[in-house]
């Protein structure tokens, strides 16, 4: 006579367990992304990007280029941009061409010699 209460105890718990877990980095980070809390988005969008996730990349872009919770950077921006842009992302391609039209040379060439070194150590090295 156990089992139905054991099997009603496991669907409670994940039902309700289930409604207080994390929904992940990705969608944590949007959730404070989106309200204003950057700091935190940027802590959690991080790791996304040394993992090379190309929707993380374009959003550290995003936040550099606006200096939504970092200084603003428009080198930085670039590269991430590019980084995110190499991976197939588009939206990352568009702001890339936007950018271009705005940076000096000097900020291009920053740009790429961060990309270079960010690249060259599997994305630990990346001057976040």
């Amino acid at each position: 006579m156990r089992t139905p209460w054991v099997v009603a105890g496991a669907l409670a718990g994940l039902l309700f367990g289930g409604a207080i877990a994390s929904a992940g980095p990705w969608a944590d980070g949007m959730v404070a992304y989106n309200r204003g809390d950057y700091v935190p988005a940027m802590k959690l969008f991080r790791p996304l990007a040394q993992a090379g996730n190309p929707k993380a990349l374009n959003v550290l872009g995003v936040m550099y280029r606006k200096g939504e919770g970092v200084g603003r950077s428009s080198a930085r921006a670039f590269m991430w941009f590019s980084l995110a842009a190499r991976k197939g992302d588009a939206s990352a391609k568009a702001n890339l061409q936007e950018m271009s039209k705005e940076m000096k040379p000097a900020e291009m060439t920053e740009a790429k010699e961060m990309m270079a070194a960010c690249e060259a150590s599997n994305y630990r090295d990346c001057e976040y």
